[in-house]
């Protein structure tokens, strides 16, 4: 019997609560079969917004860029790593642009059923609530979005994972 989900995407972007996320989706793939994929984005857009308000010049802004891209590197690496120990292939995908837009781009491209993404951070304002990516991707995506929360039980299942 084949289920209804054959690929998963889980969205890194460096915090406990992707790598939370992470965990949970590698559980998930290898219980249901399913194909996984782990992305990054490097928020381009936030980039150019931090020169054209001043904030960084225009050196800096590559000078962060290279370090963002590094970060990538090191997170999707990371998640490789859990779930090689896990017995799971994974592929791992590093991208620019505007969080939202490349996450359901990636999804489309993909034929991606589940994205998987972390517990979403408490909004403390009007404006952190425009600016909260993993949200925006959550209500564009056109599929079905899976929020992992209770680190402490993911972590739990994730170790008794053989």
């Amino acid at each position: 019997m084949e289920g209804p989900i054959k690929k998963v995407m889980v969205y890194i972007d460096g915090t406990e609560q992707s790598i939370t996320a992470a965990q949970y989706a590698i559980c998930l793939c290898r219980s249901t079969g399913a194909e996984l994929t782990a992305l990054f984005v490097i928020n381009s857009r936030a980039l150019n917004d931090l020169v054209k308000a001043r904030i960084f010049l225009q050196e800096e802004q590559e000078e962060y860029r290279r370090d963002l891209e590094s970060d990538a590197e090191k997170y999707l690496n990371h998640v490789r790593t859990m779930a090689r120990q896990k017995g799971l292939v994974i592929e791992t995908i590093s991208t620019s642009g505007t969080v939202h837009q490349e996450i359901k781009t990636k999804i489309s491209e993909l034929d991606i059923d589940l994205l998987v993404i972390g517990e979403l951070s408490r909004i403390r304002s009007r404006r952190d609530e425009l600016h909260n990516e993993a949200e925006r991707a959550m209500r564009n995506a056109s599929c079905s979005v899976l929020i992992v929360k209770d680190e402490d039980r993911i972590w739990d299942l994730f170790e008794r994972l053989v």
